[in-house]
């Protein structure tokens, strides 16, 4: 539920007034860096899917002594365990001595992975895998999750399609695109076309790299997959890599399928987990209405709304923080 509170709580920094340059700034800006320890996790389908331990905890090593929770963070797309907002709250979660993880989509982490598919929106089944195997190495610690953009989406959809786990304590979720259909339907439109232009571009060259490193690796199976998807060079929106690539890939008739299966908003009120969403007017990714309306949200989950800032922004001064303040303000109280 939104407030007028709610609006107050976020102040952009007066060189980043409006949603475009809350949004680029931290891909623009200098990051900070994290000393990962990377962890391969094997699929039961044959892939894996890596994952980075900003503390030197591990699936396969001991467990830890004293028991006080680990963070799960789940980037966005054509993001990974090192992009700028992970790296940013992961430094937040160690100067608080909280462990995390971050979690890298199938063929996000560096290296292409080993099947054509490859991870979506609405990929909530490779979550719930990567949380069984963390459940099983840590059974007496508690878990706590944060999910930006597409990584948020699918937190969410995860969280509403499972039942009660006393083991999952609280989540976050920043700039959700909680309507997909809404969202790739407004990066088709003003200066938010600059978004869309660049996510395909993005994904055409992933599609393209990972067609290159299947042939090398001789994995004829997968490459014939691809090429079953035709040329895309052909495809010049979000909506038609969707509907002619991310759909066949996993399973759905075509975009609107996708869309109509993997929103968050149709699971918000399933969710029985403590959850704070924080999302903001001007973002260029997402649009008004895309927004989730009080009555759909459940008990457990709060939104707050801000006037400005931007996509994954929320930059509100030199040495602030306020995003990664309040994601750990919520995660700890």
């Amino acid at each position: 539920m939104t407030n007028d509170r709610d609006e107050k709580k976020f102040k952009p920094a007066w060189w980043l007034p409006e949603g475009h340059t809350q949004t680029l700034w931290r891909k623009l800006t200098a990051k900070d860096t994290v000393l990962h320890r990377r962890e391969r996790l094997e699929l039961a389908d044959g892939d894996f899917i890596d994952i980075d331990w900003c503390e030197g905890f591990s699936v396969n090593g001991q467990q830890p002594e004293a028991s006080s929770g680990i963070i799960v963070v789940i980037h966005g797309l054509g993001g990974c365990s090192s992009s700028p907002y992970i790296i940013a709250l992961q430094n937040c979660l160690a100067g608080k001595g909280k462990r995390s993880v971050a979690m890298n989509f199938r063929g996000c982490s560096g290296e292409p992975n080993n099947l054509a598919r490859a991870y979506h929106s609405g990929v909530s089944e490779d979550l719930n895998e990567v949380f069984i195997k963390l459940r099983t190495a840590f059974p007496d610690e508690e878990f706590m999750f944060v999910g930006y953009s597409l990584g948020a989406n699918v937190l969410l959809k995860w969280l509403g399609e499972r039942e009660h786990d006393h083991q999952i304590t609280k989540a976050v979720a920043v700039s959700t695109p909680f309507r997909l259909d809404e969202c790739s339907k407004a990066m088709l439109r003003g200066t938010s076309r600059f978004y869309g232009s660049y996510f395909v571009n993005f994904l055409r060259n992933e599609f393209n790299s990972k067609m290159d490193d299947f042939t090398k690796r001789g994995l004829g199976k997968q490459s014939k997959i691809l090429a079953s998807l035709g040329d895309l060079d052909r495809i010049n929106s979000l909506w038609e890599f969707d509907d002619l690539v991310t759909a066949p890939l996993h399973g759905f008739k075509n975009a609107d399928d996708y869309y109509d299966k993997s929103s968050s908003a149709q699971f918000l009120g399933q969710i029985n987990t403590d959850t704070l969403l924080i999302q903001s007017k001007n973002d260029p990714l997402i649009p008004a209405s895309a927004l989730p309306s009080a009555q759909s949200l459940s008990p457990c989950v709060k939104m707050e709304l801000s006037g400005k800032g931007g996509h994954v922004g929320f930059i509100s001064g030199n040495k602030d923080n306020w995003l990664e303040r309040r994601i750990v303000d919520h995660l700890i109280a």
